[in-house]
């Protein structure tokens, strides 16, 4: 496996300023095996901390943070002779133990010599609890689902994302098929670490949606675990199991009456938060004006994806045959799986929220806003060759943007009022920007 993050961690590692640094994503996205991989690769020892069911870690952080007797105890649990200028400290399964947690601000203070990394299971839902969360003391790098370039580097197609880099347009074009079917194979697959290296080793992609039930099961097994209250594990498992069907829809806005017959917002408000604090949804707010900030322009409808274009295609129960060979039912469903997909590239390419604008009739609407740098800019998905963008039109005519996008199975394109881009190469773009 090759993740970016690790040139991230690599970063981090020679921050002037470094603080400790916590990893935020949602479960299984690879949070432990990256802060391994970073210890093993960057540093001569990694001390590994596991506090899940760890009486042991518990008992010496609800004690005094004296660093001295801190380090002495994670040397014994670890067996590592710690030692500042080459070794990696790594706390895992972190929310298990709020007082670790909130040592990070005296390692910072008393003792910024130290490597420190953590993460763990739920961890966003955790720290919106910690009252002694130590603000302005840590680093934050999140990590998401392999994107489509690390999918294609775990195949083994080292060549075809060079291409992509590159943004050689006339040989894509040639490549273009090859690029297709990569691509619907990735809507099948996605980019759960497990569900690529699973295709990797077998091929077989009903081994591949096992392992995609496996991990929608273990998420929904979560909501009960984690939460007390019968009545919001209720309202979890109601909004997760929607999103299919509300993403299959043409307007793609989240409707609470699809729920429960009279269901309003602020009966959901604490399970929705909680889904998002996960990392398992993404919401992607409305924005009347496209005027900046944008956050200042947005209102109360959404749109809500998952955390995965896989595990998309897996709870909704589309076979394998339907993504590749194209049925009707795939006709039906492509939108979302498209939007899904670009909305994770959106999120892992660029640090800024992403948004949606529609006119207040719903007569127009454009799929994702996005700000880069000082300028707004307007992303239409189209999931096949479809090349009307009638809605992308009437934004642009009424605001005038610097630069407005078409993401589409159809090659690539300037035109004096957008560009139309590739689905395939949609990160490098990003990169542009």
């Amino acid at each position: 496996m090759q993740r970016k993050i690790i040139q991230s961690l690599e970063n981090w590692k020679h921050k002037t300023n470094r603080k400790p640094l916590i990893i935020q994503g949602a479960r299984q996205v690879g949070k432990t095996w990256a802060m391994k991989h970073f210890g093993e690769t960057s540093f001569e020892k990694a001390a590994y901390i596991n506090f899940d069911n760890n009486p042991r870690m518990k008992t010496l952080f609800s004690g005094d943070y004296d660093i001295d007797r801190l380090i002495l105890g994670l040397k014994i649990e670890s067996g590592i002779d710690i030692q500042a200028e080459n070794t990696l400290i790594i706390f895992d399964e972190v929310q298990e133990a709020p007082q670790a947690l909130s040592s990070l601000k005296y390692f910072y203070e008393n003792a910024p010599q130290f490597y420190i990394i953590s993460a763990g299971s739920l961890l966003g839902v955790s720290l919106h609890h910690q009252a002694s969360f130590p603000v302005g003391k840590v680093d934050f790098l999140p990590l998401y689902p392999m994107d489509f370039h690390e999918f294609l580097t775990a195949l083994g197609k080292q060549d075809l994302v060079k291409l992509l880099e590159l943004k050689d347009w006339s040989l894509m074009t040639a490549m273009k098929t090859t690029y297709i079917d990569l691509l619907r194979l990735y809507y099948f697959v996605g980019g759960m670490p497990e569900a690529v290296k699973v295709f990797v080793d077998t091929q077989n992609v009903n081994e591949v949606r096992q392992v995609q039930r496996n991990l929608l099961m273990a998420y929904e097994q979560d909501f009960s675990k984690h939460i007390s209250d019968g009545n919001t594990v209720q309202k979890v498992r109601s909004i997760w199991a929607s999103i299919p069907e509300q993403l299959a829809k043409e307007n793609k806005k989240f409707i609470y009456s699809q729920l429960q017959k009279g269901a309003r917002s602020k009966d959901y408000e604490i399970a929705l938060q909680w889904l998002k604090d996960s990392g398992l949804v993404h919401s992607v707010p409305r924005v009347k004006k496209p005027h900046l900030p944008l956050s200042d322009y947005e209102d109360n409808a959404f749109k809500l994806y998952g955390l995965d274009v896989g595990l998309l295609a897996a709870q909704s129960h589309l076979d394998v045959s339907v993504l590749l060979e194209g049925s009707r039912i795939f006709s039906e469903f492509k939108g979302a799986l498209t939007e899904q997909y670009v909305l994770q590239q959106l999120i892992a390419t660029q640090d800024n929220p992403v948004f949606y604008w529609a006119t207040e009739k719903g007569t127009a609407e454009v799929d994702f806003i996005v700000q880069r740098k000082q300028a707004v800019i307007p992303i239409e998905v189209k999931a096949e060759e479809n090349l009307k963008a009638k809605s992308l039109k009437v934004y642009v005519e009424q605001f005038q943007p610097e630069q407005a996008i078409r993401f589409s199975m159809a090659d690539y394109r300037e035109q004096d009022w957008m560009v139309n881009v590739p689905l395939y190469n949609i990160e490098s773009i990003l990169d542009e920007n």
